[in-house]
């Protein structure tokens, strides 16, 4: 079966990797609404489920493949602790601040917020997803450009 994903994932990356990421983010929310929240079946929010699906396959995949091609293909150096350094700098204070006002602006069009709505969310949301991202995510993302092929690193999301 791996090998199966792998030959279609290195024919068609952009698409395999926004199926995934929409199966990964459906999948992070159906753990986050059960085993976090504990709201049990019956409560399940299948409707918010299938939002972060969404989210997942038509923004997220595309743009994090994307993005992580851009910076294979810019940061170019012969020293690797130097290039992993910038990639990671660059994807943290770069791409990170965008992609979580994407997520902020993408779940409240797909819940019919009003423009308003979805800026005030963003006022009083987005710094603390920021710091929460400073947290965890360098570190990871170390180990994901250091370690991970990369038609592999959108995995780690």
């Amino acid at each position: 079966m791996f090998v199966a994903y792998h030959r279609v994932l290195t024919k068609r990356p952009i698409l395999v990797q926004s199926i995934s990421t929409a199966v990964l983010f459906g999948a992070g929310d159906v753990i986050a609404q059960q085993l976090i929240e504990k709201q049990g079946w019956e409560q399940h929010d299948l409707k918010r489920t299938l939002r972060m699906s969404a989210f997942g396959g038509i923004f997220a995949g595309p743009a994090l493949s994307t993005w992580y091609r851009f910076i294979d293909r810019k940061v170019t150096t012969t020293n690797r602790v130097q290039g992993l350094v910038t990639k990671v700098v660059l994807d943290q204070f770069v791409f990170a601040p965008f992609f979580i006002a994407a997520f902020f602006t993408g779940q409240g069009l797909f819940e019919g917020k009003s423009i308003n709505e979805i800026k005030e969310k963003l006022s009083s949301g987005y710094t603390t997803a920021l710091i929460g991202n400073y947290k965890i995510w360098p570190a990871v993302q170390i180990a994901n450009f250091y370690f991970t092929p990369l038609n592999y690193r959108l995995m780690w999301h």
